[in-house]
């Protein structure tokens, strides 16, 4: 399996403090990750220079075969191959546009419409995208009056509009209550083990939104990775203890995972 992404020896450094540090790192094609990790830990600065936004300030990055900064990269041609869906892309959608059009304007790498006309194969393509993360009955609802969960859902839909390679989720669970949460970690699952889905990598703070399907996993803590590999050789005990810093317990119940406190002595 060829390399979507590889990280070598990189560094973000921004006011003399390094967001992360010297990250070395690897994901293949078809390998779903989680990256893990407490706030301020350097997640979405790893997501970031993955989206391709973002360049080291040491190290190299490789990014479906482009080098970020190489010559003859260009990021503008790399970028449609990268779907992404996060807080950061949300507040960029006016909310006054349908759920369908928030998803179409995607396939002209806009975020809002103008006079484009779509092909019918791109609004057939929304629709299908839309459908299978639940949103078909919201088509014509405004983005802006959605619930979180729902627009989650639709930020995901938009992301897989271009047929990426590569999908990046930043904290899609955040905000979410326990049904919107469910319902969000079994959708990602049905996505996660579609062998035609792009390669995948999640950034959340919590180990009981790693839906099934989801391969690997990173852990990091103030810039430095603590382990990486396949989810169920790293996601321990003691390695989560480690990345948050405190003694914690992981626990497995068929395909799903969650983490518990010690109780206080």
């Amino acid at each position: 399996m060829s390399d979507v992404l590889e990280l070598v020896d990189v560094s973000v450094v921004r006011d003399g403090r390094a967001l992360v540090d010297e990250v070395s790192w690897s994901v293949k094609e078809g390998e779903r990750w989680v990256i893990l990790g407490p706030n301020g830990a350097g997640k979405t600065t790893l997501l970031n220079i993955a989206s391709s936004y973002l360049f080291p300030t040491k190290g190299t990055a490789d990014i479906l075969g482009e080098r970020l900064g190489g010559v003859g990269t260009d990021v503008f041609e790399l970028r449609p191959r990268i779907g992404v869906a996060g807080i950061a892309m949300a507040e960029k959608l006016p909310k006054r546009q349908t759920v369908l059009q928030t998803v179409l304007t995607a396939a002209y790498g806009m975020t809002a419409t103008w006079h484009e006309d779509y092909d019918p194969v791109d609004e057939e393509r929304a629709r299908a995208f839309l459908d299978r993360l639940g949103m078909n009955d919201y088509l014509d609802r405004k983005f802006g009056t959605l619930s979180e969960g729902e627009r989650k859902r639709t930020l995901i839909a938009r992301a897989m509009m271009t047929d990426p390679e590569l999908l990046l989720l930043d904290e899609p669970a955040a905000g979410l209550d326990l049904g919107g949460r469910e319902d969000l970690v079994r959708r990602l699952g049905r996505l996660a083990r579609d062998p035609y889905a792009p390669s995948m990598i999640m950034v959340t703070h919590h180990v009981e939104e790693i839906a099934p399907g989801f391969t690997h996993v990173l852990m990091i803590r103030q810039g430095k990775v603590l382990a990486a590999g396949p989810v169920e050789m790293e996601l321990t005990s003691r390695n989560l203890s480690h990345c948050f810093g405190l003694p914690l317990v992981v626990e497995r119940a068929g395909d799903r995972w969650t983490a518990r406190g010690l109780p206080l002595k």
